[in-house]
């Protein structure tokens, strides 16, 4: 398929700790990762390609862009969130359209997840 021109190719989140964010990852979303040296790791398997990159060493702060990741099961994907370790930042919540939920991941990157209204 190749790059698209004009969109979001890749997305690229601070790192901190490698070995539980691809632990999380993987357990919750089934993402796959890569490793690039110490400090690198990309992933695929989530609906764009994307990286966790520690090599500059700056702190993950709030607020930054929001990623959000959509799950046809939203009470079953917080369970997950939540048995893999990750801080619940906000429980799930409706809003015009569905509803949603935010989580902290192991490096402190904030995520939401969301799922459409039921019809």
């Amino acid at each position: 398929m190749g790059n698209q021109d004009k969109s979001i190719n890749y997305i690229e989140f601070p790192l901190l700790k490698n070995e539980e964010t691809k632990s999380f990852y993987t357990s919750v979303f089934g993402w796959v990762f890569e490793d690039w040296g110490p400090s690198y790791i990309s992933f695929s398997g989530a609906g764009v390609e994307g990286g966790f990159n520690g090599e500059s060493g700056f702190p993950v702060q709030a607020p930054g862009v929001l990623v959000v990741l959509y799950a046809a099961d939203l009470e079953g994907t917080l369970k997950a969130v939540r048995t893999a370790g990750a801080a619940i930042l906000q429980d799930i919540y409706s809003f015009p359209g569905g509803q949603r939920f935010h989580f902290a991941d192991p490096n402190g990157n904030e995520l939401a997840v969301w799922t459409e209204a039921s019809s």
